[in-house]
């Protein structure tokens, strides 16, 4: 099938061919598109709400439409997946961040099938990561993967975005609580996943990461959907030599699997295909303390066995998002542009929080990912098992009775400990009570208590010196993050 691309006066278009590597079918591409002062990626780095200086870092950004053909699949009550529909067309886009001197390339890519929750692309891995990323030389990709956030582009560019499509191909099948139709199809982009990391692996001449020498692929997203890919894809889909086409995953959040399609149904509270397991490459998981409770029920084991590597983290105090992921929020002009209510980074919400708290910039939760980032490639390359670490201390687990053990401090016992909580200035919730649950809140110390605990400043830097340099020994902290917790750390002020 073949597309026009009205962007066509705009930029210099490459049709990419390439010789398969893989036993996945490989995407037609096409860019990168020119960026004008009126055309430009939604979510471009330059036009969030705090920018990132990527040309500082010695990085370029750059945007591809993806065409080609995906099956939809459907999952069996066995957990077999089908193919429901063979061969449908889509045309999506890719945004890419990497170095601009191929010599500076890690080798890695990171690949994250963007967020929709606020109905259009929203960087949730690259929010949390992007600092360690640019530091290390990976490259990233970003995949527009869900028909409302194509809709979205659509309104905010028609021009730019004017071939982008997830045409359903069964537009007549009804579904849903109110038994709709719908033009569009979600189910297409498990192969779009497939098939742009094997394009990314197949060291094209020319598109994205052209002369850059591709090792590893890295997928990670916020919402279930590297969940879901791991645990019903990987095996799925492979390259010609049967490697998988992914490395790793790295898993931030308790989500767990979700549909395979639009009328597909989610996995049933408690149903074991929750639990990601026996994948044959590196899995880490990382949930933070305010969706431990509300997943006790997907707890696993870690493990070291060759077709099941796989860790658990739990981080004490942490939250599920904090201010970072809403400083990379599209500016409003692109939000207005793009259909969507307003939100500022600042205070995202349209609501207010009952009862009132402040979004904390409480950077925990990034870190322990940057650092499981380091340690899923150390695993994925030299084979070294990443570091264990106990569950948090739940009594009454699942059950509505269940609550977390708490020190003398406030602070929850077990789990990925850090200087926050074992060198405490404050007692730290992953969660607040009423709307706002998602995001921590925090109890400062007084000084009285401060100067009880500690006596002095000089005391209470040591400490947090020695937490951190134990940490950063023990693989819990990358060196570069431990500075900047080391830095924000050595003054008492809560």
């Amino acid at each position: 099938m073949k597309f026009s691309f009205p962007l066509l006066t705009l930029a210099l278009v490459i049709s990419v061919s390439v010789v398969a590597q893989t036993s996945v079918p490989l995407p037609m591409v096409t860019g990168p598109l020119a960026v004008m002062p009126e055309s430009y990626p939604l979510m471009a780095a330059d036009r969030i709400q705090e920018v990132v200086d990527l040309a500082a870092a010695g990085y370029i950004e750059e945007e591809y439409i993806i065409s080609g053909d995906a099956n939809i699949y459907d999952r069996g009550a066995d957990g077999q997946i089908s193919i429901k529909t063979a061969a449908a067309p889509y045309v999506t886009r890719i945004l890419v961040r990497r170095p601009v001197d191929s010599a500076d390339f890690s080798g890695n890519v990171i690949v994250e099938p963007l967020n929709e929750a606020r109905g259009y692309d929203w960087a949730f891995i690259w929010a949390l990561s992007h600092a360690y990323f640019m530091d290390q030389g990976d490259a990233f990709v970003g995949i527009t993967h869900m028909p409302q956030n194509i809709d979205a582009l659509k309104k905010f560019n028609p021009e730019r975005y004017a071939a982008l499509a997830f045409t359903n191909p069964n537009p007549a099948e009804t579904c849903g609580p109110q038994n709709t139709t719908s033009p569009s199809e979600e189910g297409l982009h498990w192969d779009i996943y497939s098939q742009v990391g094997a394009l990314l692996k197949s060291k094209p001449s020319a598109g994205p990461l052209a002369g850059f020498n591709v090792e590893k692929l890295y997928m990670s997203s916020h919402h279930g959907h590297a969940a879901t890919y791991a645990a019903s894809f990987n095996a799925r889909a492979r390259l010609n030599d049967g490697a998988a086409i992914y490395d790793g995953y790295l898993l931030p959040s308790s989500d767990v699997p979700t549909r395979l399609n639009r009328c597909g149904t989610a996995l049933a509270a408690g149903d074991a295909q929750q639990i990601v397991s026996n994948v044959d490459v590196p899995v880490i998981r990382v949930v933070p303390q305010g969706e431990v409770l509300g997943a006790i029920a997907t707890r696993r084991p870690d493990s070291d066995e060759a077709g099941d590597r796989f860790r658990l983290y739990e981080i004490a105090g942490a939250p599920r998002m904090d201010r970072i992921y809403f400083q990379h929020l599209p500016v409003v002009e692109d939000q207005l542009k793009a259909g969507q209510p307003v939100s500022i980074g600042k205070w995202p919400y349209n609501y207010k929080c009952t009862p009132d708290i402040d979004l904390l910039n409480y950077p925990i939760k990034r870190y322990v990912i940057d650092a499981a980032f380091a340690n899923l490639d150390n695993w994925v390359r030299n084979g070294t098992p990443p570091p264990r670490a106990e569950r948090l201390s739940v009594k009454n687990a699942g059950t509505p009775e269940a609550a977390f053990e708490t020190d003398e401090f406030g602070n929850v016992k077990g789990g990925v400990r850090h200087t926050y909580v074992e060198v405490p200035v404050a007692s730290y919730s992953g969660n607040s009570p009423g709307q706002c649950g998602s995001i921590a809140s925090k109890v400062s110390f007084d000084w009285a208590k401060l100067q009880s605990v500690y006596e002095t400043p000089e005391n209470y830097a040591a400490k947090v010196a020695a937490s951190l340099d134990e940490l950063v020994a023990e693989r819990w902290f990358t060196e570069t993050d431990a500075a900047l917790i080391k830095a924000e750390l050595v003054s008492l002020a809560p």
